[in-house]
């Protein structure tokens, strides 16, 4: 490879860095082509994609990111997941793939610019969606008028019940 490749390789890799809000960094010594490929379909789908590069130029091309606090763990077979929206979606499929995949293993990962851990990873993929948790999250404030609402119709009900009480009971008579 040709130092224009190279340079091509880290500005590519840059523009990437610059772009993600969430970046894994995984060892996938072991795993099959297939298997990587199986992967890069399924991060694909969540507006994601596995990158595979050279350590020495994985380092550049995270300098001067938000991701740079993630240059020790660039040692080894090294694979970059990179997230450009939701960060929900790839770290389920990543983490249902190393589940399923015991050779794949994470190493650390970057959310927003601050550094977190595998099992804080792990955390992550178990929150529901993003369009879910807005969905809970309209309920819950359309919960409260509607409760207001049901309170304040209650004295005129009750009134109009003590009415309908009187009435029944003057008919009777």
């Amino acid at each position: 490879m040709n130092l224009d490749d190279k340079t091509a390789i880290v500005s590519e890799l840059n523009e990437s860095f610059n772009r993600a809000n969430f970046t894994v960094v995984t060892d996938y010594c072991g795993l099959t082509v297939s298997e990587l490929q199986e992967l890069r379909i399924q991060l694909r789908d969540c507006n994601s994609e596995i990158r595979i590069a050279k350590n020495t130029l994985l380092k550049r091309a995270v300098a001067d990111t938000s991701c740079d606090m993630l240059v020790e763990d660039f040692t080894g077979t090294t694979a970059v997941v990179i997230g450009y929206e939701d960060p929900v979606a790839p770290a389920k499929a990543l983490a249902n793939f190393v589940k399923e995949h015991e050779k794949m293993q994470i190493r650390s990962a970057a959310l927003d610019g601050e550094k977190i851990s595998s099992d804080e990873l792990i955390a992550l993929s178990k929150l529901p969606s993003k369009e879910v948790l807005l969905g809970q999250f309209l309920s819950v404030l359309n919960s409260v008028p509607t409760g207001l609402v049901q309170v304040l119709s209650g004295v005129p009900r009750t009134f109009l019940y003590g009415l309908q009480a009187i009435k029944d009971q003057k008919e009777q008579a």
